[in-house]
């Protein structure tokens, strides 16, 4: 009974319940509707930036020819050509140019098109003489007469040793003791220096990056040859009138106090000297390890280029005011006061000599199997190097303080009556005059000749109009100042 009460009473819950759900019915709340909102546009592709187009032009640094066969390379940039290069905006670029035969050179690219200068190593004049033999004669310069005047620079006193030319630059000192770096270009002076010096006669000689010069005070000056800067400076014991002779960084020089030095420019110390006592005025000539150089004692000696040592002395039984030349296993010096030319074997033998007549201050030049040297006669000489006999002789019409210097087959020589005169190496015929001169001709490079007045300088060009006849070479005039006393 009770059994069936509990039956129907679930069954009546179970009705119910059904007839709950299936009227009140809750439905579960719906999410919220994200927010609306519109659709960014996609962002559009940056232009790819244009590539910065670099042109490397090679030239001639003496010559101002192009130069066809360089080699150039541009860091980070992409080659396009031989000499064209692509490369991204505002990265930092560097050019290297490399040709045979020439210095190379690296540089900062600053602008789309560049023009690179390279120098031939065989065309320049580093030091007095041309070579460390101080031969006088250059011969990778190819200019002859007529010439075309390009420039002219007053430096207001004497000058009495030619400048030393480098890469565009020519080095010269004047007897007041002003050192100048002047533009092969256009002969302004890039930079100067005093060498607190009276009576300075030498040349400065280019090692390199560094420009070394002789003080007649009686200091060596060393310097950034660019930019001018002293870089070092050592005293000597005397005065300083011998040119500097470098080689493998090793200075070769005289003074007044017998004392022949090996300066060694990286260490700033002596490799080594040697003294006699007899004062040298002289520059010193290198040949085959030896270093040979004239004194007043009236010697010419031979020394180890190495270690110093003595290896020989020979008398020019007069002092030896100019310097040494050697050439073809002869060295040939000027004998002062007996007014001669004595050569000897470079073991030290004795060969000839020629006598003139007047003094003999001339350092010789040596080419061609013949020397030419001047004299205080007013004669230029021409003898065979082998026996010493007069091949001609030509009078210039003044005294030739000076040495002569061959270039291109001519021979040139610049007298104290103001005058350059260029004569045939061969013959002696006069091809050339140039209406001012004092003690030395000329030196210059490939592209340019440096002649020398009694305080100016003209630059030179070889001119393109021909010319049948020797002829006299006009240039500005200039009032020449007095010559000091001989020393």
């Amino acid at each position: 009974m009770l059994r069936g009460r509990w039956v129907a009473a679930a069954a009546a819950v179970a009705v119910v319940t059904a007839g709950c759900g299936t009227t009140h019915r809750v439905e579960p709340p719906l999410p919220p509707s994200p927010p609306t909102t519109t659709a960014a546009p996609a962002p559009k592709p940056k232009p790819h930036p244009r590539p910065l187009l670099v042109s490397v032009r090679v030239i001639d640094g003496d010559t101002k020819v192009p130069i066809r066969h360089a080699v150039v390379t541009v860091t980070r940039a992409k080659r396009m050509s031989r000499t064209l290069f692509a490369a991204q905006r505002h990265v930092r670029l560097h050019t290297t140019v490399w040709a045979r035969g020439y210095e190379p050179r690296t540089l900062v690219v600053r602008h789309r098109q560049i023009t690179v200068r390279l120098y031939r190593r065989d065309g320049q004049w580093p030091l007095y003489g041309a070579d460390p033999a101080r031969t006088q004669y250059q011969p990778a310069i190819r200019l002859r007469p007529p010439f075309r005047i390009v420039w002219g620079r007053n430096l207001y006193t004497l000058i009495e040793f030619p400048a030393a030319v480098y890469d565009g630059t020519a080095y010269v000192s004047t007897y007041a003791g002003k050192l100048y770096a002047l533009s092969m270009d256009d002969g302004r002076i890039l930079w100067r220096f005093d060498l607190q010096s009276r009576q300075q006669a030498s040349s400065p000689a280019v090692a390199g990056p560094l420009l070394v010069a002789h003080s007649k005070a009686g200091r060596v000056f060393v310097f950034d040859r660019l930019s001018g800067k002293l870089l070092w400076s050592r005293p000597a014991a005397g005065g300083i009138e011998s040119s500097p002779l470098v080689r493998d960084g090793i200075d070769y020089y005289g003074d007044s106090a017998g004392y022949v030095y090996a300066l060694d420019l990286r260490t700033r110390r002596l490799r080594w000297s040697y003294g006699d006592g007899c004062k040298i005025t002289g520059a010193a000539s290198l040949s085959g390890g030896t270093v040979y150089v004239g004194d007043y004692c009236g010697r010419v000696l031979a020394l180890s280029a190495a270690t110093g040592a003595l290896r020989f002395a020979v008398s020019t039984g007069s002092p030896v005011y100019g310097s040494t030349a050697v050439a073809a296993g002869r060295i040939f010096a000027p004998s002062r006061d007996s007014g001669s030319l004595v050569a000897f074997t470079t073991g030290g033998r004795y060969l000839w000599s020629v006598s003139t007549g007047g003094y003999v201050y001339s350092a010789p030049a040596v080419w061609g199997g013949r020397v030419y040297f001047g004299s205080y006669s007013g004669v230029l000489y021409c003898v065979s190097a082998a026996t010493g006999a007069v091949l001609w002789e030509l009078g210039v019409g003044g005294r030739i303080g000076g040495s002569p210097t061959v270039v291109d087959g001519i021979v040139y020589a610049g007298t104290l009556s103001h005058e350059i005169v260029g004569a045939d190496a061969r013959t002696g015929r006069i091809v050339f005059r140039f209406p001012h001169g004092g003690f030395v001709p000329l030196s210059g490079n490939r592209g340019r000749l440096l002649l020398y007045g009694w305080s100016r300088i003209w630059a030179a060009e070889a001119s393109p109009r021909p010319r049948a006849h020797a002829g006299t070479q006009r240039a500005p005039h200039h009032r020449s100042a007095r010559r000091p006393s001989a020393p």
